[in-house]
């Protein structure tokens, strides 16, 4: 039987074959994953194909596709972008995802990160405050036939309790705090990954580990993310 990792690159070579036709950026995929992402420490091989495969630039704005595969963030409108290349790669790799991971994201934004997962092999449930941004990755997404990815519009500060628990929770949004919420989600030994701290300010990002007796935190890098929005803004 194959395993759910070589599923994960079937369906990655697979998806990556199909957006390559005609499209003429397969070129600077490649470069994007060896300058950007391998040259930086990332060695995650489903992570690696992943990036290889998904069309970063059916998944930004048409007058951004000429700088889709830069290092370098990208505005999708709305006020919000899309994170560099690496930050993906990297909190994906962070996220540490199982065979046959259930995944939340908490601020689909363009889909990209979405898409990013469930090339990896996991089935991905995301959540967008900002309805026409939801709207629009649920429709890209969908043209480009990532199925086991599930879009809701609205505020992701109470997580997806129907769907939970998850082995990995990723919030592409700078949080004040950690949502509670979020971290009750995770399954035993799941992660929860997620920039910390105030907005207009460099945050650091953590990964939350949920132990048998609690959680374990580390920091990892210092990041610049806009600011998650909705119920996390109000007073504890």
């Amino acid at each position: 039987m194959r395993s759910v990792f070589a599923i994960g690159l079937a369906l990655a070579v697979a998806l990556g074959a199909a957006a390559d036709a005609g499209d003429g950026y397969r070129a600077a995929r490649e470069r994007m994953v060896a300058e950007q992402i391998e040259a930086r420490g990332i060695a995650d091989a489903r992570v690696l194909a992943a990036l290889r495969s998904v069309p970063r630039h059916e998944l930004v704005p048409p007058a951004q596709r000429a700088s889709a595969y830069e290092d370098r963030p990208l505005p999708i409108g709305e006020g919000q972008t899309i994170s560099q290349p690496y930050i993906v790669a990297l909190m994906t790799s962070l996220a540490e995802l199982p065979e046959r991971a259930r995944v939340l994201e908490v601020g689909t934004g363009s889909g990209y990160q979405a898409a990013v997962l469930a090339a990896c092999g996991a089935e991905v449930w995301t959540i967008e405050i900002v309805a026409p941004l939801a709207q629009r990755a649920q429709r890209d997404l969908a043209r480009l036939g990532y199925e086991r990815v599930h879009v809701r519009a609205g505020d992701g500060y109470q997580g997806w309790p129907e769907a939970a628990p998850f082995d990995a929770i990723l919030v592409t949004a700078a949080a004040p705090r950690v949502p509670d919420a979020l971290l009750r989600q995770l399954r035993v030994g799941g992660r929860l990954v997620i920039p910390v701290g105030a907005s207009g300010a460099l945050q650091k990002l953590q990964v939350h580990t949920r132990t048998d007796t609690g959680f374990a935190v580390r920091d990892v890098a210092p990041v610049a993310f806009v600011p998650m929005t909705g119920k996390v803004r109000e007073a504890p």
